[in-house]
């Protein structure tokens, strides 16, 4: 059980090669971080069986209200809940926070009890628990 950056060791075709026009900035973003891996931006979590889970970018922050936060934050701690199978956190905008955020979640398990409304609300509970009030989602969509 390990959780990291996801990184390349070799290359593949149609791998993006340079950012037009800024060759320096390609290198500076997917070479750079981690030498002689291709660094891909997004966060990983491999289980003792070897299975992979993408946790989410590495970089994506939202502001909400001079807060900045990260969605592989939200992500991440939603998608451990026994009764979610993935999550994504996507920020839009608002008129007063500057950014909102909404968080979308498959979920898995509802046969052990939860409804999805509770399951919600619970979700929310957690994320205000866990990382703070300012985190919490102004809406959660079920997918």
């Amino acid at each position: 059980d390990v959780s990291g950056a996801l990184c390349i060791s070799q290359a593949w075709p149609g791998m993006a090669r340079t950012i037009y026009n800024d060759h320096k900035r390609f290198l500076e973003t997917y070479l750079t971080p981690y030498p002689g891996f291709y660094f891909t931006g997004d966060g990983a979590y491999r289980t003792s069986e070897g299975y992979y889970q993408l946790t989410g970018r590495l970089d994506d922050v939202i502001n909400i209200s001079g807060h900045r936060l990260g969605t592989a934050e939200v992500e991440d701690l939603v998608s451990h809940h026994v009764a979610v199978a993935e999550s994504a956190v996507i920020g839009y905008p608002h008129e007063i926070k500057g950014e909102g955020k909404m968080l979308s979640f498959l979920p898995q398990n509802i046969s052990q009890g939860y409804g999805i409304a509770a399951l919600a609300a619970e979700l929310q509970e957690l994320i205000s628990k866990k990382i703070a009030k300012y985190a919490v989602p102004d809406y959660v969509q079920v997918t």
